[in-house]
């Protein structure tokens, strides 16, 4: 009988495990699918969900944060520049892994410290959305406290976020005015966005 019961517990919670992947699975799915329509939120789930393993990968390729971090940028970019032709039948996070897996070679062939980052196609279009709950965040701050804030980002992060919120300019006009891929600058804006809500909601 205890034996029985014992059984029954663990297929329930392989059961409940299972929808809760296919449920986290699901999500994600149908963030894959809004981004494909150029839905900003569903890229900032997407770049907020797989970050780190993406990271994480070319860290141990690299072995240096900066060029590590360089490339996860540049991969998500990649990515969300090809969303259009994920194929479901891959996983996501291994098409991802694949994307940057394929940079980071390119950039070892042509024997750079940094990728050409022409080689990135600017016709992503994200659409300005509903806010995201980093930008509700942000917005509530008291500008002095932001400011001090978005001091504490790293460099690349703090440029672009100051251009995007305080000068107001769009993707593209910072894109000029950098120098850089307009996919790249929009994924160093979500990426500011996220560690920027973090710090704000550390002090909450």
């Amino acid at each position: 009988m205890e034996y029985a019961e014992n059984f029954l517990r663990k297929q329930n919670a392989k059961i409940l495990k299972q929808n809760n992947l296919l449920s986290d699975n699901t999500t994600v799915i149908n963030q894959i699918n809004l981004a494909k329509e150029n839905n900003q939120n569903a890229f900032s789930f997407l770049l907020n969900l797989y970050w780190d393993d993406v990271y994480k990968f070319q860290l141990k390729r690299s072995n240096n944060e900066a060029d590590a971090e360089d490339i996860t940028i540049e991969s998500f970019a990649k990515a969300f520049e090809k969303i259009k032709t994920y194929n479901q039948k891959y996983v996501f996070k291994t098409w991802l892994i694949t994307i940057s897996k394929n940079l980071h070679i390119d950039q070892l062939r042509k024997n750079k410290n940094r990728f050409d980052l022409n080689l990135l196609n600017e016709n992503i279009q994200i659409k300005e959305n509903s806010p995201s709950p980093e930008d509700n965040l942000i917005n509530e701050q008291k500008l002095k406290s932001l400011k001090f804030k978005i001091n504490k980002l790293k460099p690349h992060y703090k440029e672009v976020i100051e251009l995007k919120c305080f000068n107001e300019l769009s993707y593209k006009e910072i894109s000029i005015k950098l120098n850089q891929p307009i996919n790249n600058i929009k994924v160093k804006v979500l990426r500011a966005k996220k560690i920027l809500f973090q710090l704000i909601s550390e002090n909450d």
